[in-house]
C-alpha cells in the first residue's frame, strides 16, 4: 500500500528517457484549463513564433483533460508542453519530461493562489460556510492533475481539514477552470476551485460572468507554471528551445503583446526543483490520508506515516538548501 502512495505521491523512480528522433517538426502540449477554442485564439500566435525561431513547424496539441498531455508526451506524441506544477511533477515522473523554463506572471507577481469562488449573490462570505457538511451544496473541483483546482484545494482545505469532498458535498463535479467558474456564475455549483490567473482570463473572454464570481478562499503562493521538453529530445533542439524561450518578448513589442495575452512577461530559466514544494504537498496530502484511514492499525498508521514524513523532511532540507 504505501508503494502506491509514494508513486501517487510522485516520489517513485524516474523513468527513463527514451530518445525522440530528430524532426521537422514538435507538438507543444497545452493543458485543458478552458475550451480549446480559446486557448487556440491565445496560443497559436505564440506557436508560430517558436516554430520561425526554432526552424521548425510547432503544432499545438490541446487535450481534453491534463492526463492527455501527460500521456502523449510519455508515447512521444508531445515533445514539449505547458503544464500546471502538478501535471509537471507527473511528466517528469511518468513521462520522461524535465522542467526547463517557468513562466513569469505580467503583473510581477511571484506565482499565483488557487481560489475557492462562489456566486456574488451567495449567502457564503468564508471558506467554513461551504464546510458544513451536510450533503446539501455542489461543489466544482478541478482536474486530478491541476495544482490549483486540485492538490492545493485538497492539500489545504480537505486534508488538512479531514474531509472527504464526496462525504461533505451532495455532488462533486470535475472539471476545468474555465468550466468551473461559469458553473459557479451560471449557479450550477454553489462553490468550485479556481485560481487567480483564469479569473483575471475570464474577465476579458467572459466579464459578464466574472463580474458573477466572488473570492472566499486564497491559498499560499504557488510557483509559476513550468514549461516541460521530452528528455530525450536532441540536444541541438533543447539549445534552441531554450535559447527561444529566454529571449522571447524581452525587446520585441509585437512578442510582449502575444506574451500578455497568455498572462505572462518573459520566462525565466528553471528545472525540477521547482517542483519540490507541490512533492512536499503530495506526501502531506498522503500523510494525512494514512492517518485518516480507519482501516489501519494504528502500528501501520505510525510505520507508514514515519517513512512518509522522512521523505518529506528531505524534500524540506532539499529545498532549505536551494535558498542558501
Amino acid at each position: 500500500m504505501l508503494r502506491k502512495i509514494l508513486a501517487l505521491a510522485g516520489i517513485g523512480l524516474a523513468v527513463a528517457a527514451t530518445p525522440v528522433k530528430a524532426a521537422d517538426d514538435l507538438n507543444f502540449g497545452i493543458i485543458a484549463t478552458e475550451a480549446s477554442a480559446n486557448l487556440k485564439k491565445t496560443w497559436e500566435p505564440f506557436l508560430a513564433d517558436m516554430g520561425k525561431k526554432v526552424g521548425v513547424k510547432v503544432t499545438g496539441f490541446y487535450a481534453s483533460d491534463y492526463a492527455g498531455v501527460i500521456e502523449a508526451m510519455r508515447f512521444n506524441k508531445v515533445q514539449i508542453a505547458w503544464h500546471g506544477n502538478k501535471s509537471a511533477m507527473e511528466a517528469v515522473d511518468r513521462a520522461n519530461g524535465e522542467v526547463f523554463v517557468q513562466s513569469v506572471d505580467k503583473d510581477g507577481n511571484p506565482g499565483y493562489w488557487s481560489h475557492v469562488i462562489v456566486h456574488k449573490d451567495s449567502p457564503f462570505q468564508k471558506l467554513e460556510d461551504v464546510l458544513k457538511c451536510d450533503k446539501s451544496l455542489d461543489y466544482g473541483t478541478g482536474d486530478p492533475n491541476s495544482t490549483s483546482g486540485f492538490l492545493v484545494p485538497t492539500t489545504f482545505i480537505f486534508s488538512a481539514m479531514n474531509i472527504d469532498p464526496k462525504a461533505c458535498f451532495k455532488t462533486v463535479r470535475a472539471a476545468n477552470h474555465e468550466a468551473n467558474a461559469l458553473a459557479v456564475a451560471n449557479k450550477l455549483v454553489h462553490a468550485a476551485a479556481n485560481n487567480n490567473e483564469n479569473l483575471n482570463r475570464l474577465k476579458k473572454t467572459a466579464p459578464d460572468k466574472a463580474a458573477n464570481i466572488r473570492v472566499i478562499w486564497t491559498s499560499p503562493l504557488i510557483p509559476s507554471d513550468p514549461i516541460v521538453w521530452h528528455k530525450g529530445l536532441p540536444d541541438a533542439t533543447k539549445e534552441k528551445l531554450l535559447a527561444f524561450f529566454l529571449s522571447y518578448a524581452t525587446s520585441d513589442p509585437a512578442e510582449k503583446a502575444i506574451l500578455a495575452e497568455l498572462g505572462w512577461a518573459p520566462f525565466k530559466k528553471s528545472d525540477n526543483n521547482q517542483l519540490l514544494p507541490i512533492r512536499q504537498m503530495e506526501v502531506n496530502k498522503s500523510i494525512l490520508k494514512i492517518k485518516g484511514d480507519t482501516k489501519l492499525s494504528e502500528a501501520d498508521k505510525t510505520s507508514q506515516v514515519a517513512e512518509l514524513q522522512k521523505k518529506f523532511d528531505e524534500i524540506g532540507q532539499q529545498l532549505a538548501a536551494l535558498k542558501k
